[in-house]
């Protein structure tokens, strides 16, 4: 008689899909030695599987969550938020106002600079967020950006064109006009990377002020005209099946 045989996954993994954080805080934590495997320090490469004993700075800590269904946050974050869970210098952060958790975490999924505001997403997944994030699901992401000055057809050409940045090279998706007045003037714009102030850092290459910038919408997930800034909501079920499916969990989600 055959046994099915064990089933293992990274350990960042599993940590991540258990809500514990993202990958690469899980990666930090084990080149720290902070993670044990059945009182074994643990390394970056390790696997578990259901019956191993994992152990953080000591104590046990459990990941079998496959019966538990992902949950999703859109917040609307002001500008003067930053999106680290603790500031040194004591500056209101992008967690402190989402719902506590007892044994996991909220990850962000996309960072807004201070400066910026709209949309952002929290799981607790590390999982989906992961995948939300990872350059190799290309998803779009939305902004309304008001510049200042005169923008010229052969700029907005070079910024769909594409623009070398100190990174690589970078470009919109797409751009439309949103009107303005005087030498304001906003553009929605859309892009599939998520560079660090990359949106921000276009214009500028083209010596265009960016004056006020807002994320409007992360893939199929769009800002409800509701939601006020500073506040959250939690997206059904339903809503969080289109966002399962474009980074290609679909129903796999349920089994977690």
């Amino acid at each position: 008689m055959s046994t099915k045989p064990v089933e293992l996954q990274r350990l960042q993994k599993v940590l991540a899909a258990a809500g514990y954080g993202s990958r690469r805080q899980m990666e930090t934590w084990i080149e720290g030695g902070r993670l044990s495997i059945n009182d074994k320090i643990a390394t970056l490469g390790d696997k578990v599987s259901d019956t191993d004993l994992i152990k953080l700075d000591g104590r046990i800590i459990h990941v079998n969550n496959k019966n538990k269904a992902p949950r999703v946050l859109i917040y609307n974050k002001p500008e003067g938020e930053i999106c680290t869970a603790k500031d040194p210098e004591g500056r209101p952060t992008v967690f402190s106002k989402l719902p506590k958790l007892k044994s996991e975490r909220w990850i962000g999924v996309g960072r807004l600079d201070i400066n910026s505001m709209g949309l952002m997403l929290f799981t607790n997944s590390g999982e989906i967020a992961h995948r939300l994030m990872h350059p190799s699901y290309e998803i779009e992401r939305e902004y309304a950006v008001r510049v200042y000055g005169n923008v010229s057809q052969s700029i907005l050409q070079e910024l769909l064109d594409g623009i070398e940045l100190d990174d690589g090279l970078a470009k919109f998706n797409s751009i439309k006009d949103g009107g303005g007045e005087g030498m304001n003037h906003w553009y929605h714009v859309c892009l599939s990377e998520g560079r660090n102030r990359e949106v921000r850092r276009l214009w500028q290459a083209r010596d265009i002020p960016v004056s006020r910038l807002m994320r409007v919408r992360y893939g199929p997930i769009t800002m409800p005209r509701y939601l006020r800034i500073g506040h959250h909501a939690e997206l059904t079920e339903k809503q969080i099946k289109p966002l399962l499916k474009i980074i290609k969990l679909g129903d796999e989600s349920k089994k977690r």
